[in-house]
């Protein structure tokens, strides 16, 4: 039972509950209340420490009763906020929104369709639940206002979100953002907010204008004997990559069955994330057997892409980001697109190589797709995180089917010439020097900390880095470069090294994003090369941890 003084806490977890339209998180709540576990009163005040904050990212955090939970109280409330946002700012069109297939994302959908028709503002559904770039797509392609995203994209079984984008299709940046925080915030008792009807489905028609969409990205014509192993992670991937290959022309890939299906438990993995250690293990495993000549996965909601390719016999490596967004940079400009390739600060300096070379713009911004999705003449846009925008006239966010089906492209027609992958990289690194990437995560429980590591940092300047200088620290909170201020700090090092350190915006981590750079001679030097990025790369990891103190 919880004690008499926790009443304070027993008053709040009340007023909830006379609130709650949800008979589970009500039933949740009342367990707790009467639980005569010691541990009962430590939970009971993390869920009402403080409220889910609402920022450029949405809404995001694991599911349960009270105000520092995903239920369906934070959802009404925002639904309400943003519906109050879009009618102050004259916003005209409809608001599309989606859904994966996580826990009460169906749920939250229709909460959020009947606050937006209750406010006078039209609704529209997707038929069911459906990848996260499909909701993107519907944005632009049914003109309107705003567009919200039930989903935690690969955050753990427990966890759901609330993306929003506005009416140019990109995420949400500030002010708006602050704006419609500060609208929530407003929202005093869900019983104020008038509901309406659950607005109307879209047709699946969309969705296959969206696949049409993305299919014609690909040539005519082009080769297409390329065979795979593709896994969507228990997401909502499955069904319309299947289909996009199909109408592609390429082979049915093989799926791994365990994982073939939507489901928000994700059983055969411990985290749904790709990039993960274990991720992937299945997927390879039949690949191995199969003698495929590519893996590719998405994440679960699909706006993510990964892929590993074969070396040494039956051996898998899996891409980086960084490599699978230089390979698709290079495809899309051999195949004539031109305009601004951009990355995130902390991916690799070889995409401003590339474009340069190509008499492309190139662009660097902030993490995050809302900002590079904001990149003047948007043609290419990625991030080191498994983020791919191939096509932003349509899909102004990160699109995990689009950027498979042309990294598919690339590898069908680098089989018909006798090459794969590997070679193309190789053939990038013997042009603009070795870019090797790899990324330091710190876990710190106590948000203190990782205070301290960022002040210790700007407080004890660093000269030198695995061997080499610093020639340059610069604190981006000062928005250096013209980006908008973020809390981070980078270091530029000879030879055209870099480490870029961050506290990472949805876990208590301190982030650390190492490039180094290897000239290369010719094909002979690349093993020397690699050997050396290595060796580099893990004294890195060794000096900036002693640098942050942890």
């Amino acid at each position: 039972m919880i004690p008499t003084d926790q009443s304070a806490l027993v008053v709040q977890a009340r007023e909830w509950l006379a609130g709650d339209p949800d008979e589970q998180t009500r039933a949740e709540l009342e367990s707790l209340l009467t639980s005569t576990d010691p541990g009962a009163v430590a939970e009971l005040a993390d869920r009402f420490s403080g409220t889910l904050q609402f920022g450029t990212a949405g809404l995001r955090g694991a599911l349960g009763a009270g105000p520092n939970r995903m239920n369906r109280v934070v959802v009404i409330k925002a639904a309400a906020g943003l519906a109050r946002y879009l009618l102050a700012t004259g916003a005209q069109g409809p608001v599309v929104i989606g859904y994966d297939a996580r826990h009460n994302s169906d749920v939250f959908a229709l909460d959020t369709a009947e606050v937006m028709t209750g406010a006078g503002l039209h609704a529209l559904v997707m038929p069911r639940s459906l990848p996260t770039p499909v909701l993107a797509y519907a944005v632009k392609a049914l003109d309107a206002s705003a567009g919200v995203m039930v989903t935690a994209s690969h955050n753990p079984p427990q966890d759901n979100g609330y993306k929003v984008y506005l009416g140019d299709g990109s995420q949400i940046v500030s002010p708006a953002d602050a704006e419609i925080a500060k609208r929530i915030a407003a929202v005093d008792k869900i019983s104020s907010v008038t509901r309406g009807a659950p607005g109307r489905t879209i047709s699946e028609d969309l969705v296959d204008s969206y696949l049409d969409t993305v299919v014609g990205l690909l040539d005519e014509g082009g080769a297409r004997d390329l065979t795979t192993v593709y896994t969507p992670l228990h997401g909502v991937g499955g069904d319309l990559v299947q289909l996009a290959m199909k109408f592609a022309g390429f082979p049915a890939p093989n799926v791994v069955k365990e994982q073939e299906r939507p489901d928000p438990e994700f059983p055969t993995v411990a985290f749904p994330n790709p990039e993960e250690p274990g991720a992937m293990d299945r997927a390879i495993a039949l690949a191995s057997k199969k003698g495929v000549d590519l893996v590719i996965a998405n994440d679960p909601d699909a706006d993510r892409c990964a892929a590993a390719i074969p070396v040494a016999g039956k051996k898998w490596r899996m891409l980086t980001g960084d490599e699978v967004g230089a390979l698709l940079a290079t495809h899309l400009i051999r195949k004539g697109v031109t305009g601004t390739y951009a990355a995130s600060i902390v991916s690799s300096s070889l995409l401003g190589k590339i474009a340069e070379a190509a008499g492309q713009t190139y662009a660097e911004t902030l993490t995050g797709f809302k900002w590079i999705s904001r990149a003047p003449g948007l043609a290419f846009g990625y991030e080191e995180a498994l983020g791919y925008c191939v096509d932003p006239e349509h899909v102004r966010d990160k699109d995990g089917i689009s950027a498979l089906l042309l990294l598919c492209e690339l590898a069908a027609s680098l089989k018909a010439e006798g090459r794969d992958l590997a070679d193309l990289l190789d053939e990038l690194a013997v042009a603009h020097g070795l870019h090797a990437t790899s990324q330091l995560s710190i876990r710190l429980e106590d948000p203190a900390q990782i205070a301290a590591g960022m002040q210790r940092l700007r407080d004890r300047p660093v000269t030198a880095l695995a061997g080499s200088a610093v020639l340059q620290m610069d604190d981006l909170a000062l928005g250096e470069g013209g980006l908008p201020p973020t809390d981070g700090i980078r270091y530029q090092l000879a030879g055209g090294s870099r480490v870029i350190v961050r506290p990472s915006g949805t876990e208590p981590k301190i982030k650390c994003y190492l490039e180094v750079v290897q000239p290369v001679a010719d094909a002979s030097a690349l093993a020397e090369a690699h050997a050396g990025a290595e060796i580099a790369l893990g004294a890195l990891k060794v000096d900036i941890r002693a640098a942050l103190g942890l």
